[in-house]
């Protein structure tokens, strides 16, 4: 592979190059299909295997009975890369000739956020607890899973302590043409937005009882046009 092909891509870039079912989500593509059984979704891997082994760039591939989950990012270079979307097109093209069904539910990414005083001080506890190893500057993550199947864990510095409000919440990660959906449908089922200053990049939402969480896109909180 040249390494030409390997250039860093922004998330924006990416997404205005990549085919659909394919969506920008923590920093990753990620797309799934349904295959109905575990002969056709080996089929699927084995073709896909061997498209990557032929460009020597290979995505993670989760294989259930009935679907495959797939996540490509470029390791090497910790962000995605014209690899990623030359190999997720190519996936694309796969899965059409297969005649596979995109499975509806749309691709998305948790982590773990916890407010703390002294990072320091409980960063240790948490890594222990969990079994986790530290992560890297371009993971945006404290911790992370070493098989990279759990939740990433990051902290938040606070100033002072806040009473009555949880210091552990979640950050979804979605895809910037499904979070606007999932916005008013928490809305609807009860919840309330406490925080709109940073979207399009995140909201913060609380469900009856002030229990967080964070609606997060790969966009700037300038990036208005292409959330809508």
């Amino acid at each position: 592979m040249t390494g030409s092909t390997r250039t860093p891509l922004s998330a924006e870039q990416v997404t205005e190059t990549v085919a659909d079912p394919w969506r920008v989500v923590a920093g990753k593509l990620a797309a799934a299909y349904r295959t109905g059984s575990m002969v056709k979704g080996g089929e699927f891997v084995s073709r896909i295997i061997d498209a990557a082994e032929e460009a020597n760039h290979h995505p993670d591939i989760d294989l259930r009975y009935g679907s495959v989950h797939l996540t490509l990012t470029t390791h090497s270079a910790h962000q995605l890369t014209e690899a990623d979307v030359a190999l997720a097109n190519r996936i694309t093209g796969i899965a059409a000739d297969m005649a596979l069904e995109v499975l509806p539910a749309p691709a998305a990414a948790i982590d773990l956020a916890i407010d703390a005083l002294d990072i320091a001080a409980i960063s240790p506890f948490w890594k222990a607890v969990l079994g986790y190893s530290d992560g890297h500057s371009e993971e945006f993550a404290d911790l992370v899973d070493p098989s990279g199947r759990l939740p990433t864990v990051w902290f938040q510095q606070m100033d002072s302590p806040r009473k009555q409000r949880n210091r552990v919440h979640f950050d979804l990660c979605l895809p910037h043409d499904v979070v606007h959906g999932r916005l008013q449908a928490a809305i609807t089922a009860g919840g309330q937005l406490l925080s709109d200053d940073y979207a399009p990049a995140w909201w913060v939402l609380a469900d009856p009882e002030g229990n967080e969480i964070c609606l997060c896109t790969w966009q700037d909180p300038d990036d208005q046009m292409m959330s809508l």
